[in-house]
């Protein structure tokens, strides 16, 4: 037993999305900037490094660059802490609608924007990346949806495992962020979020800090 070395370490980098048409405040855009000083009042749990916490501009193919200069910074940093090839992208969204978290299962390649994103894109049936070929296509994470959502509803959150993230940049960033992580031998995962108004932001922190705990326990 002893011989084994030290623990993997899993790094997991969070991203958030800033406000757009019909929300105002993001929450996830809160629950970004303040996870890292939450996590260090709580206490990282050993195993876990919180790297990179990214507000990304709600917006699909003008946002593009920064989406992947934030995707490809992780793993540049990643490779200078030792054993830390476990490495878990873990993206917020909003779902005004919600009145629950929502761990999403997959992406399908189509942006479909039922309003223009942040940057006056409203693309119809368009499939995110043409080289994947047509808008059926789907990308699964490979993290245990279910699991984890079961872990969270036994701590007793209101959670749910989704199969439909939208086709709004949600979806969009989403399905980019999984076929980089099959690329580059990593991992992604999508949450929706409710409003504050529906669930508080201290429940809302808990929930990520508790998330990302699990992700770091099953890794």
């Amino acid at each position: 037993m002893g011989s084994e070395g030290p623990a993997p370490v899993v790094t997991v980098h969070v991203t958030g999305f800033k406000k757009f048409h019909g929300v105002a405040e993001n929450p996830t855009e809160t629950i970004v900037n303040n996870l890292q000083s939450y996590m260090n009042k709580r206490g990282l749990p050993k195993g876990l490094i919180l790297g990179t916490c990214t507000v990304l501009e709600t917006a699909g193919q003008g946002a593009i660059v920064p989406l992947y200069q934030t995707l490809q910074s992780a793993l540049s940093k990643d490779a200078n802490v030792p054993n830390s090839s476990r490495v878990i992208w873990v993206h917020f969204g909003v779902n005004s609608g919600a009145t629950r978290f929502a761990i999403e299962q997959q992406a399908v390649n189509e942006a479909t924007f039922r309003c223009a994103d942040e940057m006056g894109w409203k693309p119809q049936r368009v499939p995110i990346v043409p080289a994947d070929g047509g808008i059926s296509r789907l990308r699964e994470t490979s993290l245990p949806v279910k699991e984890i959502t079961k872990s969270l509803a036994k701590m007793g959150y209101e959670v749910t495992t989704s199969d439909d993230a939208g086709r709004f940049v949600c979806n969009y960033v989403y399905y980019h962020s999984l076929r980089f992580a099959e690329q580059n031998g990593i991992k992604s995962v999508f949450v929706h979020v409710p409003l504050f108004l529906t669930i508080d932001e201290e429940t809302q922190m808990q929930f990520a800090a508790t998330l990302l705990e699990i992700l770091a326990s099953i890794y």
